[in-house]
């Protein structure tokens, strides 16, 4: 499993602006769509607010989630947990001096959660800030998944073991939704519970998709993203699901 992207080269919405722009329309145009929600606009940004409001959220806990993603990012990184992660590659700087890159660049270690606090708001009468969403970056990631029969075949020792998968549909106007009934899926499915866990992974698309997964679910906050989340490391697309795990 793999992924890339480039959102430094390939701005994120390319593809539907570039084809908007051609007179071939927008995804939520489609006919079925429109039928079944009229003039309905689809942002994943619109459903974080609606998401942070459903659940009752509110800015200062967002804030503080987001500035614990920048501190927890900073002390992994600081004692190397990332190491093994992290392929090292070499380019030039600003000034065309030859520099590696080995770390990720979003994290803020010195940034305070009373400067956080003073970003206005993206949306009016909203609670979400930059602060608060995940980073656009670059990155991409790969990682081998195999059964029993291919480990005995390449002489590999796995570093762990995939138990239980689970989907859920959610609406599609929230959108963010999901990891909450796929969470109690898999759970209901493998007949696990979230006292057995000893670390959760939910991305930090927005802050609130993570916050209200928790607070839904019982969740220990001290259990999640435990070396920091998109807020602090980035959302590269389509390298964030083998980045996390």
């Amino acid at each position: 499993a793999c992924g890339v992207e480039s959102m430094s080269n390939v701005p994120i919405g390319s593809n539907i602006m570039d084809s908007y722009k051609l007179g071939r329309g927008q995804p939520s145009e489609a006919k079925g769509i429109q039928e079944k929600r009229p003039g309905v606009q689809f942002s994943q940004f619109a459903g974080a607010e609606i998401l942070a409001k459903k659940h009752n959220l509110t800015r200062e806990e967002l804030d503080k989630f987001a500035y614990e993603s920048h501190q927890k990012a900073a002390a992994a990184t600081n004692a190397g947990r990332f190491k093994d992660e992290i392929v090292p590659v070499q380019g030039k700087n600003k000034q065309g001096e030859v520099i590696t890159h080995d770390k990720d660049e979003g994290i803020r270690p010195n940034g305070s959660l009373e400067s956080m606090s003073k970003l206005k708001a993206l949306a009016k009468d909203g609670i979400i800030t930059a602060a608060t969403s995940s980073q656009i970056c670059d990155g991409a990631s790969a990682m081998l998944i195999c059964n029993e029969r291919g480990l005995k075949k390449l002489g590999l020792k796995p570093k762990a073991k995939i138990v239980e998968m689970a989907l859920a549909g959610s609406d599609p106007v929230v959108m963010l939704e999901g990891p909450i009934p796929a969470t109690e899926n898999a759970f209901k499915r493998s007949g696990l519970t979230m006292s057995q866990m000893d670390i959760y992974e939910v991305n930090e698309a927005f802050a609130p998709v993570p916050v209200a997964w928790a607070k839904a679910l019982g969740a220990d906050f001290n259990k999640l993203n435990v070396n920091g989340g998109a807020c602090a490391l980035g959302h590269p697309l389509g390298a964030t699901g083998v980045k996390i795990m």
